[in-house]
């Protein structure tokens, strides 16, 4: 049997990019040494922004065996799992909530793996070390989120709650060009989508894309604007510092996609992507004029023919947004883990129950909305 070592991380930095890398899958970015070291060198992740960083490792006779991305939060906010009337329960039975131990990918709710680990045994040791803190007090309870379901097991085992939520993606069915799409919905919906990509060429309105290495810090600089006017707009600080796209353009160069939108000449909207092995993430957007149908043409129409033109399989837009059903993205439960103080874990046992019945509902009923001919349509992916 091995001996076993754990280790708690103040920084990503503390560890070597090769070794995290090497228990991370390849065509996941956004659990990469790079991804976490562009959050952490910008100050985007850190105590000051409630993003305190306490990774964890397990060495097997001093080699790397198991490891989680982990979080000391002191707010709820960059999550996209909702547990703010929980922080108000318990606060108001005289308990503290923050700070709570937290697993995700930081203002991301990207589906992937939390908990990486080469046996049950160095997965253990992991959730073992988290349980101490939890029966310490040092946290009100501990939160794994988006996860993609190999870690399951482990936290069913030890009592760690399931909650599920429902996010929309589209499906790229072999798709050789966007009008095999369009051939897949039915005619009204295909007259729509014409028309909103109509009104866009309509207004002489183009899209530059710029992928890995072609993207230059002057690029970056066209693009942040963008990305924080969507935070400005709504009254609120913007979660990434301008100095976190430049480090994620050098630590992921491989998976960053950018499209300017551009009206003669002039920049008028920007996204960025970033790819997997198989999927494509839509992650930020924003524009600083206003044009009928650009947003349904930068997020959506343009990444479904990067997903054609690059042989992805599957397009994820980001959370929420109803109206992506109407444009063929389909509901998919997604799963996030919770395990709680005492009092407080089993009150919201009980609600998930009740939510996770509702969330399944949920996801059947929305697929009336889909757009496609009903021989073209899938079945709803679920979570068992």
């Amino acid at each position: 049997m091995s001996t076993l070592s754990l280790e708690r991380l103040d920084s990503i930095s503390q560890i070597a990019a090769e070794q995290w890398d090497s228990l991370i899958p390849s065509g996941y970015p956004f659990l990469r040494h790079g991804f976490l070291q562009a959050l952490e060198a910008s100050g985007s992740v850190c105590a000051a922004t409630g993003w305190q960083p306490a990774h964890r490792v397990v060495r097997a006779d001093g080699r790397l065996a198991g490891l989680m991305p982990l979080y000391l939060k002191s707010h709820s906010y960059g999550e996209y799992v909702f547990d703010f009337q929980w922080a108000d329960a318990w606060e108001r039975a005289g308990r503290r909530y923050y700070p709570k131990a937290l697993s995700a990918v930081p203002f991301s709710p990207v589906q992937g793996p939390r908990l990486l680990a080469q046996d049950a045994q160095v997965a253990g040791c992991l959730l073992d070390d988290l349980d101490l803190e939890l029966h310490e007090g040092q946290v009100s309870g501990l939160h794994l989120l988006f996860n993609d379901g190999r870690e399951d097991a482990w936290l069913a085992e030890r009592g760690w709650l399931l909650r599920l939520g429902c996010q929309f993606h589209w499906l790229n069915r072999g798709y050789r060009c966007f009008d095999d799409f369009l051939a897949a919905c039915n005619s009204r919906k295909r007259k729509n989508f014409r028309r909103e990509r109509e009104r866009i060429l309509g207004a002489g309105i183009e899209f530059q894309w710029l992928a890995g290495q072609e993207i230059t810090p002057a690029d970056w600089e066209r693009f942040y604007p963008f990305y924080a006017a969507t935070y400005l707009k709504r009254g609120r600080r913007p979660y990434l510092t301008p100095e976190f796209f430049p480090l994620l353009g050098a630590g992921v160069a491989e998976s960053v996609r950018l499209v300017f939108a551009r009206h003669w000449g002039r920049d008028v909207a920007g996204a960025l992507f970033l790819v997997g092995d198989d999927c494509l993430y839509g992650r930020y957007w924003g524009c600083l004029e206003e044009y009928d149908s650009l947003h349904f043409e930068t997020c959506f129409y343009q990444g479904m023919e990067r997903c054609i033109a690059e042989g992805l399989q599957r397009f994820d837009a980001g959370a929420q947004g109803e109206h992506k059903l109407l444009r063929g993205f389909e509901p998919v439960l997604t799963r996030s883990w919770h395990r709680l103080q005492p009092g407080l874990h089993e009150a919201v046992a009980d609600y998930l129950q009740q939510e996770r019945e509702g969330v399944r509902e949920y996801q059947q009923d929305a697929m009336a909305y889909l757009p496609y001919r009903r021989a073209e349509q899938g079945p709803a992916a679920g979570i068992s």
